[in-house]
């Protein structure tokens, strides 16, 4: 499972701090394993990319030498054991194995269920059926033992035991197909489905048992994307949150990992927020790209809102930006203001313009230099912060645009969707480009080049019309 690096990265050093899987930048050497991953999809009949899967490298340190260890999520192309791929934490293929037996059983209690007329039998079959689910469910989640740095061991229930697990995706869309009448609820200590066989934590747990230092970690995609999740090919993306945040956060003790970017990032771009106007009634101030608009749940992430409020405790956002948007943003003083502020954007009278600089188009991917996008989105409940196109689930969302240049575009954005002009611009039925640094649905560089460049409101004390603009890029 070790594979060695050639001898001109010799020069590269090796990271200081381990990884921290849920906001990083590529570090050298696991840019370089990942394209030696892809060549071997692409190069090893039985690794061809029949679907689009995460692929992951976790560079390690051994007798003095370094190495990468190569894992993939799940199943890939109809298995769990690749050559050259680190093993299955527990391998639930096992013909002969407790899980496939159970399985077995459970799918001998689904026919005679299909095939009861009685009803007492069939109510009889599906309580049985159920407890069995449930059994072996929970019996799986306990052979799931993971390690870490410390030499400790827990299986996952013990790590999932004070955190909430989104519901079942089959809840999820039972709830918005009007099956269930109330809205499905988090469940705390149930582990998610398919908890532990992302490739983060396998590389981890292989790296555990044989005794092998871990350095530096990353996740990439293979294959062509899924659906409307929007995953390109060769990019890098986070550890995902509903399964990974706990057990990584687990398995990485007794390692050196870095601290989360974004909390020392923040107060540094606290020194960038400058004001474009104020008087008695509201403020008219730009974020840079990188700080929250208003605070999240990762204690220590500085927010906007919070420097304001310590200046003013009356101050308040009438709207907000995404973490990696920068540009211009309104804020009221007094109660009046944001609610003739919040009317205003209610009604749709306020006017933005939003700058964006896009990444080259996808292959066979032509779009007019104007128009409108029109795809509803939905909230990605099973990886958050990520949404996704929806004609089933999915609100309205509409936007439009007109290209500048070959790479510049301007946005429009007629509704107010989370990351709307992040994914209109983004999917093959958008423009098909994503813009450049969108680490969810793009690629990584130095700043999300997206820019909230220009707004038009009337004020909501006096009635004037006033328009602002600040360029960035």
């Amino acid at each position: 499972m070790l594979h060695p690096f050639p001898p001109e990265l010799a020069s590269i050093p090796s990271p200081k701090q381990f990884t921290y899987p849920f906001c990083y930048r590529p570090h050298p050497l696991c840019q370089w394993a990942a394209k030696e991953v892809i060549a071997d999809c692409y190069h090893t009949p039985e690794m061809y990319p029949k679907e689009g899967k995460m692929f992951g490298v976790l560079v390690v340190e051994h007798e003095g030498q370094r190495y990468y260890l190569r894992a993939f999520s799940g199943i890939y192309n109809g298995t769990y054991h690749h050559d050259g791929y680190v093993p299955p934490i527990y391998d639930l293929q096992n013909p002969k194995g407790y899980f496939q037996q159970e399985e077995q059983r459970i799918g001998d209690l689904s026919r005679q269920l299909n095939e009861a007329t009685d009803d007492a039998q069939r109510t009889q079959l599906k309580a049985l059926r159920k407890d069995a689910s449930h059994a072996l469910q929970m019996w799986t989640f306990r052979q799931y033992r993971m390690r870490n740095a410390l030499g400790g061991t827990a299986d996952l229930i013990d790590i999932f035991k004070d955190h909430k697990t989104p519901y079942t995706e089959e809840d999820y869309i039972d709830y918005k197909e009007g099956r269930l009448n109330e809205k499905p609820k988090a469940r705390l200590g149930i582990p998610p489905g398919g908890a532990g066989e992302c490739c983060a934590p396998k590389l981890l747990q292989y790296a555990y048992l044989h005794g092998l230092k871990p350095l530096c970690m990353e996740e990439f995609w293979v294959g062509p994307s899924q659906g409307n999740d929007m995953r390109i090919e060769g990019h890098f993306y986070p550890a995902c949150q509903h399964k990974c945040v706990p057990i990584l956060t687990y398995m990485m003790q007794g390692l050196n990992v870095e601290e989360n970017p974004l909390f020392a990032r923040g107060k540094a771009l606290l020194e960038q927020v400058h004001t474009l106007y104020e008087d008695d009634d509201i403020m008219v101030v730009v974020k840079p790209s990188g700080l929250l608009s208003v605070p999240s749940r990762n204690h220590g992430e500085v927010s906007l809102q919070e420097h304001l409020s310590a200046l003013n405790p009356d101050i308040r956002l009438a709207h907000r930006l995404d973490q990696d948007t920068s540009g211009i943003l309104l804020a009221s003083k007094n109660l009046n203001a944001f609610k003739k502020l919040q009317q205003q954007f209610y009604q749709h009278d306020i006017k933005k313009t939003y700058v964006a600089i896009l990444d080259a188009p996808l292959a066979g991917i032509s779009k007019p230099t104007s128009g409108t996008i029109s795809l509803p989105l939905s909230r990605n409940p099973f990886d958050s912060p990520r949404q996704v196109v929806s004609q089933r689930y999915g609100k309205p969302a509409i936007t439009r645009y007109q290209f500048v240049d070959e790479n510049r575009v301007e946005l429009f954005p007629q509704t107010g969707r989370t990351h709307q002009l992040r994914i209109h611009c983004a999917h093959p039925d958008g423009l098909g480009r994503p813009i450049k640094g969108d680490i969810l649905y793009g690629t990584a560089s130095d700043r999300l080049y997206l820019h909230a460049e220009s707004i038009t409101f009337q004020h909501p004390t006096t009635g004037e019309w006033m328009t602002f603009t600040e360029k960035a890029f």
